[in-house]
């Protein structure tokens, strides 16, 4: 018998948290009409210190109750769905923001092999969110779709259905109000399969709960944490690669200006700077990729990863640091040799200073590449060696019975 239990966490919502529950428990004959035979109603109690409770109680057997003491909106779902007892888990506000008359149809969507199905507030249906927070939902979707690399639109709606079974796969989570982008950062890139459904969105009377500053930095945060204990190279390796660009354009900038007007004294601290700006993007890239390799480690099954593609590809460039970082390292020794050869080192001149720093940077950033193809390779190995382990047992053993079988022909031939 599938079973749907709906979590509400409420915190002093007394003045709505009726209209919701009646709501919920309304679709139960909607639910029986695709499959789900059962409807548990579970509102768990956040510390309120109004009458939300006492209301709640009010239903009777046909809803329970749990009572907590506060412990944030994470925290509040996350003791609904250990008390809950249905295969899938359906969760949304108590200020009836969000229309639980679309869990039937979210429901179907997850019994048709959506791992988790989110009702999307900016994917075309009636919204009254405010201005501000439109702008900040669509800056996190954007985000959260940048750091994963699968498009989403709403990466902190508060209405969705998941299957039980995926729990142990997108916790830890939060308890506070960044629960749900934290969900969402962990099923991309755990490689879950999401389905987003339009949803309207009704704002709620007074004041809400969410403070716009505090909770977006803390939105922004979570994404990006969670999105490096996952993929550290689609983060660092976006930055690496912006500053990498930006120094192309600095260089490119001073080389124009120096056709135009000749290269003076001006233009050599601005190839310094195009030449900082590119060596610590190849520093930061380099890092991410060993990164990537290190946290792959710790995940006991396959997980998105990958600067420009899912599951690890988009690392083949990572093979190659060897020979550009020999290649730097001889062009920033042939680079010196160069300057002393030309007098371009004499004190006496005013940017005797630029060809040895070039050259040192270089050189560095030389030893910076073999080093991270080194551990990159290493790293490579360990991930591998419980797959290698198992293939050579398979290969013994494949052995040990060709040897056996010959030694039984032999005998049964004498």
């Amino acid at each position: 018998m599938t079973t749907l239990s709906v979590v509400i966490p409420a915190y002093n919502e007394e003045d709505g948290i009726a209209a919701i529950v009646e709501r919920v428990l309304a679709i139960e004959p909607d639910l029986a009409a695709i499959g789900v035979e059962r409807l548990e109603c579970i509102v768990v109690d956040d510390g309120s210190r109004d009458r939300t409770a006492e209301i709640v109680q009010g239903f009777g057997p046909r809803v329970r109750l749990i009572r907590q003491r506060n412990r944030g909106y994470g925290g509040a779902l996350k003791t609904g769905f250990n008390a809950a007892q249905g295969e899938l888990l359906g969760f949304l506000d108590a200020d009836s923001t969000y229309p639980p008359e679309r869990f039937p149809h979210m429901c179907q969507i997850a019994m048709q092999g959506a791992d988790i199905v989110i009702g999307s507030r900016m994917a075309g249906e009636r919204s009254e969110m405010p201005l501000v927070r439109r702008v900040g939902n669509v800056i996190f979707a954007t985000l959260l779709s940048l750091v994963a690399g699968v498009r989403i639109s709403d990466s902190a709606s508060g209405q969705r259905v998941l299957r039980r079974s995926v729990l142990p796969r997108i916790y830890p989570l939060p308890n506070t109000l960044d629960f749900t982008p934290a969900m969402s950062t962990r099923a991309l890139h755990e490689g879950l399969n999401i389905v987003e459904t339009p949803i309207p969105y009704k704002e709620r009377s007074g004041r809400s709960k969410l403070s716009v500053v505090r909770d977006g930095f803390r939105f922004f945060k979570s994404i990006v944490w969670t999105a490096l204990t996952y993929n550290p190279v689609r983060i660092f390796g976006g930055v690496g690669l912006l500053l990498l660009l930006s120094g192309l354009v600095v260089a490119l900038v001073a080389a124009l200006a120096g056709l135009s007007g000749g290269v003076g004294l001006a233009a050599f601290p601005q190839f310094f700077g195009a030449l900082v700006l590119a060596v610590a993007g190849v520093t930061l890239y380099t890092t991410g990729t060993s990164f990537s390799y290190i946290v792959a480690l710790f995940h006991k099954s396959p997980i998105r990863q990958g600067m420009f593609g899912p599951r690890g590809n988009g690392r083949k460039i990572e093979k190659h640091y060897w020979w550009f970082g020999i290649v730097a390292v001889l062009s920033g020794i042939a680079l010196y040799a160069a300057a002393v050869l030309f007098d371009l080192t004499n004190p006496a001149l005013a940017t005797s200073w630029f060809a040895p720093v070039v050259s040192a940077l270089l050189v560095l950033t030389g030893v910076q590449l073999v080093s991270a193809w080194g551990l990159a390779r290493l790293l490579a190995e360990l991930s591998r060696r419980d797959s290698a382990m198992q293939a050579d047992l398979a290969w013994s053993g494949a052995l040990d019975n060709e040897v056996t079988t010959s030694t039984d022909v032999a005998v049964q031939g004498a």
